[in-house]
C-alpha cells in the first residue's frame, strides 16, 4: 500500500511552534497550490492545504519561510474525525510532512 503526497505550493500562513506534554515539537502551516486548470471564468482557483510539522521539521519552516514563501512538501496524508457539538461527525485530512524544501527564502536572507 502506498500514502504518499507532493505539493508545491505557497505559505498560506505561518505556523506557530508548539511543544506536545512529552516536550515534542509540532506546528501546523496551511500551504495554498493552483490548480492545473482554469474556472469558467479563466482563472486559476486555488486549494488550502493544512501540514502538519514536526521537531526540527516545525523549528526550520519557522527560520527559512515567510508568507509567499514557495515550498515544496513531501508526506503522508492522515485522517481523522470527531464530533461536533450538535454530535454529527467531522471528518478531515492533514498532510503530515517528512521532507520540507525550502524553494524561496526569507526576503533579505
Amino acid at each position: 500500500m502506498l500514502n504518499q503526497v507532493v505539493l508545491v505550493g505557497r505559505v498560506a500562513q505561518m505556523p506557530e511552534v508548539k511543544e506536545t506534554a512529552s516536550g515534542i515539537k509540532l506546528a501546523q502551516m496551511l500551504i495554498e497550490v493552483d490548480r492545473n486548470f482554469r474556472n469558467s471564468q479563466g482563472e486559476y482557483e486555488r486549494d488550502l492545504f493544512l501540514c502538519t510539522l514536526w521537531r526540527g521539521i516545525a523549528e526550520t519552516a519557522i527560520a527559512q519561510c515567510e508568507v509567499g514563501s514557495i515550498i515544496g512538501v513531501k508526506g503522508r496524508l492522515q485522517a481523522g474525525n470527531f464530533d461536533t457539538k450538535d454530535h454529527s461527525k467531522f471528518y478531515y485530512c492533514e498532510v503530515v510532512a517528512e521532507k520540507v524544501s525550502f524553494l524561496t527564502s526569507k526576503q533579505g536572507s
